[in-house]
């Protein structure tokens, strides 16, 4: 039954993105600009700061087979994650008490979705067409968001009060159709952002990856290294963080966003077309690396990656079982709310040592590209001020929730995110 009321948050809560104007303008812009880097990377300038800028004609945006291969591809991930693979794991509680289930297969459904792109390789299929059908992918997927959000923004109008976001019950229809009212829509057991946020998008960024590979094979004949360390760095990322999917459990965007268009798009049609414009780069302008550079990119992303993910493992471990034998050992401090927080191991080092070992492994990501253009580099450039307004969102609601615990842990802990220097 639909709710005969709505919950308003109060007046002086602080609304995110630059509230009802980033709410009204970013819906419009991000679509736009993943469109224009796109454009850029496969132009010969490659120039970002050219104006005008060389956009593409608008028939360059539409291909009727786009439509298609986005519906399958959306209809096979579907698939896998309803297949009784891996094991079902517990959410964080809820405010009504319950916890919510989720499978934990996504690792099957990469595996799975790689070894189709290799039967589909050996059978003679062109993957390298991908590159092709890039502009008119993204327009369908920034589609598919804009169709998703509309609809998780009326249906949650039937879920009860529980169900609600913390921040996206604000009243106005433009900033919580951003935000998302909802904080874990689902049709049944098939919970949409849990999906939405390791599946398609995530995994279709490896499968870009590939295409850009193979249409550099098409074009000279073999792969750069450039092109191979790309594809296998984001290959690393992307089964790291389906293989250690349980851990996304217990993050932000699962526990305190709800689900509107700023992760619907972010997930969607951000993650796999963003994220690869190093590799769609590359094939346009290809980058001659010697083994002594290649030498130090890859030693680089192995420290971002080590940071990353002993950091994050360290987290999680301490957030599910505080009595591990890992970090059983390590120093805390007491909270009101009985929980304590990390002022040793990973987490004494830096507030969000994650963080840092993120934009290590993004730098990694940028240098095969080399220096003669910008454009590969505005992923670093991106990805920096996200983690900074997110450390920042971080910092807010922490203090709100532990008070003086977290103001002795900031004491403790000075830097944010850079050591000795932020």
């Amino acid at each position: 039954m639909k709710q005969s009321t709505k919950r308003r948050s109060s007046p002086t809560t602080e609304r995110e993105f630059g509230g009802t104007l980033g709410a009204s303008c970013i819906p419009v812009l991000l679509p736009l600009l993943v469109l224009f880097l796109l454009s850029v990377s496969r132009s010969p300038g490659a120039s970002l700061l050219q104006w005008p800028p060389q956009l593409p004609p608008p028939s360059a945006l539409w291909d009727p087979l786009a439509p298609l291969l986005l519906l399958g591809w959306f209809t096979l991930h579907a698939f896998l994650y309803l297949l009784p693979l891996g094991k079902v794991s517990e959410g964080l509680v809820l405010k009504n008490g319950t916890r919510l289930k989720y499978p934990i297969n996504g690792f099957h459904a990469l595996v799975i979705s790689v070894g189709l792109q290799m039967l589909l390789l050996w059978l003679g299929f062109p993957l390298g067409s991908l590159f092709d059908l890039l502009l008119p992918l993204a327009v369908c997927a920034t589609g598919l968001s804009f169709l998703l959000s509309f609809y998780l923004y009326i249906s949650s109008f039937w879920a009860p009060p529980h169900a609600l976001a913390p921040g996206g019950n604000t009243g106005n229809p433009l900033y919580d159709f951003f935000i998302g009212r909802e904080l874990n829509p689902r049709i049944g057991n098939f919970d949409l952002k849990y999906f939405c946020e390791l599946r398609p998008g995530l995994i279709g960024w490896v499968v870009v990856n590939l295409g850009m590979l193979m249409k550099e094979v098409e074009l000279r004949d073999g792969a750069s290294l450039a092109m191979l360390l790309v594809n296998g760095f984001q290959l690393l990322y992307v089964a790291d963080a389906l293989w250690n999917e349980e851990a996304v459990l217990t993050t932000m965007d699962i526990v305190h966003d709800g689900f509107g268009f700023m992760l619907a798009f972010g997930d969607l049609a951000w993650v796999p077309f963003a994220y690869s414009l190093q590799a769609s780069f590359l094939v346009v302008h290809p980058v001659e690396l010697g083994a002594a550079a290649a030498t130090a990119i890859v030693l680089l992303n192995g420290i971002g990656y080590y940071i990353f993910r002993k950091s994050n493992s360290q987290k999680n471990v301490f957030r599910r079982d505080p009595k591990h034998p890992s970090v059983s050992s390590l120093e805390t401090i007491a909270t009101a709310t009985g929980k304590r927080l990390l002022v040793s191991g990973w987490w004494g080092l830096v507030r969000h040592p994650n963080y840092l070992g993120d934009l290590l492994m993004a730098l990694a990501w940028s240098l095969p590209c080399g220096f003669s253009h910008l454009l590969p580099y505005f992923y670093v450039g991106y990805f920096t001020v996200l983690l900074v307004h997110r450390e920042a969102r971080d910092e807010r609601q922490c203090r709100a929730k532990y008070g003086q615990a977290w103001d002795a842990y900031c004491q403790r802990v000075p830097y944010r995110i850079f050591p000795y220097l932020y």
